[in-house]
């Protein structure tokens, strides 16, 4: 069983300052400190340590690098064990990075037993962190992730709705997931796009992903933007 300090001492054998300082002006959610060990660096210690969830969630939300392995072998757990752990890791997401990071791929063959937690994730307020930003945007990107099929269109223009877009990484999350639907199912995905259903602000940063991407063409682009024109 590995200690808080054991941890602190291989972490800091593979941190480099300048990538430290570099994770602190992208990421800076103001609550964790950087040791700056690099990502890769993160997954293969996430892998040495995949049995030991237990000693990870009893270590302080101090630095983002221990956050980030206590997710990381989270999400290497089998879907029992990871949905009886998942509100407490939904509850130290304090950045996009983390958010973005954490995919546990045991949701892929649970998709409908895992809906609940989605929803409940999609109306997360109080009781997390930033008023729940980052418990929603996990629910968009965990839809993005794994439920971007035609059976889930409703589940996610649903989502898309219901996400409480007051945050800007729930608007940005909504928009991402509302962009990759209108690259694989641009029918539904402009339809939705259309409705009145679609917050204004998820709408026109959906069409500048959409946008951005070379999977869409340039006729479509044009009657996206020309959508975003008309609001």
């Amino acid at each position: 069983m590995i200690t808080y300090n054991q941890l602190l001492g291989e972490l800091s054998e593979q941190a480099e300052e300048k990538f430290a300082e570099f994770n602190r002006r992208i990421i800076c959610d103001g609550k964790l400190k950087f040791l700056g060990v690099r990502t890769p660096a993160l997954r293969r210690l996430a892998k040495k340590y995949k049995d030991e969830y237990v000693s990870l969630a009893s270590f302080p939300d101090e630095y983002y690098e221990v956050v980030f392995l206590r997710l990381s072998v989270a999400a290497l757990l089998p879907y029992d064990e990871f949905v009886s752990v998942c509100d407490d890791c939904v509850s130290v997401l304090s950045d996009w990075a983390l958010c973005d990071c954490f995919s546990p791929v045991c949701i892929k063959k649970h998709r409908e037993e895992f809906i609940p937690f989605i929803n409940k994730y999609l109306s997360a307020e109080r009781g997390y962190y930033n008023d729940g930003e980052f418990a929603r945007r996990f629910a968009l990107t965990t839809l993005l992730s794994f439920y971007v099929e035609e059976d889930y269109l409703d589940l996610i223009f649903a989502g898309i709705t219901n996400c409480k877009p007051d945050k800007y990484y729930v608007v940005m999350g909504a928009a991402w997931l509302l962009a990759e639907v209108l690259i694989k199912f641009y029918e539904r995905g402009f339809e939705y796009l259309n409705s009145t259903m679609c917050d204004i602000n998820i709408r026109n940063k959906a069409i500048s992903k959409a946008c951005d991407s070379f999977r869409v063409s340039d006729e479509r682009k044009t009657q996206l933007k020309s959508l975003r024109a008309k609001h």
